[in-house]
């Protein structure tokens, strides 16, 4: 929200030619309450000032000798080729107005001036103009608070997949169909399968055959979207040995408690089945 203080405390430059209109409106500004007021009589300053100082309001006439007034906008517009230019034009030429709406003015007053209509046309131009900054303002915080967070999840989510690595052989994710949409580690190749196999029909790639009332055990817990610990399988490979799998793995839910899927770890137990098979 845009406060008295904050419009009376806006920077102001008047640029007219003429040294009585200049001190008018330096007096009735102060008059008003405003405290940031800057001024010139040369036109050919007033894009350096600007550039320096980024005024919220320039009060720009447009009759002035060597460098008129459209000139002065056309180079404001060059320094604020896509933003709001906070100019107010200063003319005794009613044909002038929309000549200078059109090359960039946001409002304009009228020679000789009429102090109450002057008061409030600043008044609602600054008003406006520092809304416009504090939401530009916003909007690159925003802005950079989300490329911020957008590169604080991915780190997690590359520190998350290297301890993931390192605790199990696989992270694996399903949609809501059960199809893999995420499959991080070496296990395709540990396998020799392909994803839509991994923990597919019971019938894998190669001639190789999963334990058939494993693999039902292990879908009844999908199919009722409940989580399970370290549930061990096992296939028939092509060579007829045998391969034990140990998964981990738990159901998501978004925030309308919709269900998306199942995410979870794996391992290769079968050294580890092997030795408690021959002890």
């Amino acid at each position: 929200m845009i406060t008295k203080s904050d419009i009376l405390n806006a920077d102001i430059l008047i640029v007219d030619d003429q040294e009585v209109n200049v001190r008018l409106l330096e007096q009735m500004l102060g008059d008003s309450g405003y405290t940031r007021i800057a001024s010139t009589m040369y036109p050919h300053e007033v894009s350096a000032l600007y550039r320096q100082n980024r005024y919220d309001l320039v009060l720009l006439d447009l009759q002035m000798p060597g460098m008129d007034g459209f000139q002065v906008l056309e180079g404001l517009k060059k320094i604020e080729p896509d933003d709001y230019l906070p100019v107010l034009v200063i003319t005794a030429q009613p044909g002038h107005k929309l000549r200078a709406l059109q090359a960039g003015a946001k409002d304009f007053v009228s020679k000789p001036f009429d102090l109450i209509e002057v008061q409030t046309r600043i008044h609602n131009m600054l008003e406006v103009r520092l809304l416009y900054k504090k939401l530009r303002d916003y909007n690159k915080r925003l802005e950079q608070t989300v490329a911020e967070r957008t590169t604080e999840l991915r780190e997690s989510e590359a520190r998350f997949r290297r301890l993931t690595e390192l605790a199990s052989d696989w992270y694996w994710e399903q949609d809501e169909d059960g199809h893999f949409t995420k499959v991080y580690g070496p296990v395709l190749e540990m396998l020799g399968i392909t994803v839509d196999a991994l923990l597919g029909e019971p019938k894998g790639n190669q001639g190789a055959r999963w334990n058939e009332a494993e693999h039902a055990v292990f879908k009844a817990n999908i199919a009722a979207r409940k989580p399970f610990l370290d549930f061990v399988y096992s296939r028939t490979k092509s060579d007829g040995s045998q391969q034990y799998l140990m998964v981990s793995g738990e159901p998501m839910f978004d925030s309308s408690g919709r269900f998306t899927g199942y995410r979870g770890i794996g391992k290769d137990v079968t050294e580890s089945m092997r030795s408690r098979q021959d002890s």
